[in-house]
């Protein structure tokens, strides 16, 4: 027995070292790469360790691929890696429609509509609808709103709505107004029914009157629906993205969005805001919040008004062309009602405020009624016009803005004549509310913007449109820089989500959402930066899109 104590002995040492020199198995390695982690130091690395959906380590790559042993090995082959991008503000339902609607974006007159139209009524005889978008009459040469008599010369018997690119008008034809039995002008909080100079229905429905006629288009069933939003999320994957905010859903759409993503049948994490109606606020607030792996609801979305290139901008003084000021969606006191009520609540608040009296009026709400307002993170979503006085209640009262930078290159070549040159100054001034606030959560608006979130950043940073127009940038004084470009989409952006400590950076313990590009957004030249491709898209570890 003494002479087997010794050899027991050495075989344990020896499985002792065999086990401490023996790599962890892990589920994979990307390495030779320039990884940008956006953390609090904004350093970058070479590579990254990733095991169960989670980030383990970073560093670079010789270190890395000692350490561990990988089931896979990805050489990134000296690309660019970036946290996942986070888009602060879409829709992700109206996306899915807008892909299967006929499409007027870019439409340069109301006869090229027409002629969109026709071409697709020909293509899909079955539709009992005909459902467009993205058309605007500021691209058109007379710059007026469209009337619905050439849809009821061409389109008698279908009906039909269009709806304009903001989203916040539609043009609709005399069979769609009879499905909705309007057949004459009436008052509408938060809306109108637009009508001739003889008092006759002209076609055009603002804001809170569209609900009267889209309530009656049919809804699509579960698994058309499924397709769709899948369909939609690998489009959102092909440019990076890999969270999103989904801003203001109904409760129909939140359920069906529940029973998706627990069958698995959607990836892409979704931030989904509560559209706040006095029932859905009654039922949220009873049911409480909803956090699962890739589906959180733990806000409320807001409308405070309508839009700018529409004139529904809810603004101080009227417009600089038009004899208007805008509207509230709801009575003040009734916005201030529910702010109140949600601000005893858990839930969070984010408000869709464009016009300068808009965003006043739900400021001081919500200063009137937060207590300890660094700990809600309520929101402004667009922030679009900002009265000089009113900027430092961002700082004053801890409010998010939430902006999409395309809106001001996509708004620039119109907006002075809706605003005029001096109130235009506080129009789109996202260096200004980073300053305000100490952050900036970035979006796109999709489907009103397009989708990709370089489009995004270069409007950011370049204030420029896809042709580099205007020369030297559009109020280049609201220009950011591109590290806080870079923050606005993934850390911040995160952060305005309640999300910062899982997602938003490389770091360790967090999850594994990154994207792998083509070429470096942080060095590009600012007139490559909207044609960079996506390589690879990555959520918890798994590769989702790769080109």
């Amino acid at each position: 027995m003494r002479h087997l104590i010794p050899r027991i002995v050495g075989i344990c040492c020896l499985l002792s070292l065999i086990a401490c020199t023996t790599n962890q198995q892990i589920d994979l390695i990307v390495y030779n790469a320039k990884v940008y982690t956006v953390d609090s130091s904004f350093r970058t690395v070479e590579a990254v360790a990733i095991n169960n959906g989670v980030f383990i380590d970073l560093g670079n790559s010789q270190d890395l691929l000692q350490k561990y042993k990988a089931k896979e090995l990805l050489d990134a082959k000296g690309k660019y890696i970036y946290p996942g991008f986070y888009d602060s503000h879409g829709h992700f339902f109206l996306l899915a429609d807008a892909m299967e609607e006929v499409s007027l974006l870019g439409t340069r007159s109301y006869d090229e509509l027409l002629e969109r139209l026709k071409d697709y009524v020909a293509k899909n005889p079955d539709k009992s609808w005909i459902i467009g978008n993205g058309w605007d009459q500021n691209l058109w040469p007379d710059k007026e709103f469209p009337t619905k008599d050439s849809l009821d010369k061409y389109f008698p018997d279908i009906p039909i709505f269009l709806s304009r690119v903001d989203y916040h008008a539609a043009l609709v034809n005399s069979q769609a107004l009879k499905q909705a039995s309007i057949d004459t002008v009436f008052h509408i909080e938060g809306g109108l029914i637009s009508s001739d100079e003889e008092g006759k229905l002209d076609g055009i429905l603002l804001d809170n009157a569209m609900k009267l006629v889209s309530d009656h288009i049919p809804m699509e069933d579960t698994k058309v629906l499924a397709r769709m939003l899948k369909r939609t999320q690998d489009s959102l994957f092909a440019v990076g993205l890999t969270s999103i905010v989904d801003a203001g859903l109904t409760e129909q759409q939140i359920e069906s969005l529940k029973i998706l993503y627990n069958a698995d049948s959607l990836q892409i994490r979704n931030y989904a805001m509560v559209r706040a109606t006095p029932k859905s606020v009654k039922n949220y607030l009873r049911a409480g919040t909803f956090e699962s792996e890739r589906l959180t609801v733990r806000s409320f979305k807001l409308m405070a008004d309508g839009a700018l290139g529409s004139r529904g901008a809810c603004l101080l003084h009227p417009y600089h062309d038009a004899p208007t000021s805008g509207f509230l969606l709801e009575k003040p006191e009734e916005f201030d009602q529910l702010i109140k009520q949600l601000a005893a609540s858990n839930f969070q608040v984010n408000t869709h405020a464009i016009g300068d009296s808009a965003n006043r009026i739900i400021l001081d709400s919500y200063g009137r009624h937060l207590k300890n307002p660094h700990d809600r993170r309520w929101r402004i979503e667009h922030a679009q016009i900002i009265a000089p006085s009113d900027f430092h209640k961002f700082a004053q009262y801890a409010i998010i803005p939430s902006v999409q930078p395309t809106h001001a290159t996509s708004d620039m070549y119109w907006a002075k004549d809706r605003l005029g040159a001096e109130r235009l100054k506080g129009a789109y001034a996202y260096k200004e509310l980073l300053e305000q606030y100490g952050l900036l959560a970035l979006g796109s608006d999709f489907p009103v913007e397009h989708y990709n979130p370089l489009y995004g950043f270069h409007a950011a940073v370049a204030r420029v449109d896809k042709t580099g127009f205007p020369k030297g940038g559009f109020q280049m004084e609201n220009a950011i820089s591109r590290e806080q470009a870079l923050r606005g989409m993934t850390i911040w952006a995160a952060y305005a989500c309640f999300q910062e400590k899982k997602r938003g950076s490389i770091e360790k313990g967090k999850d594994a959402d990154f994207v792998i590009l083509e070429d470096d957004i942080m060095m590009a030249k600012p007139e490559a930066l909207r044609d960079i491709k996506t390589i690879r898209t990555v959520v918890a570890g798994e590769t989702v899109f790769k080109r």
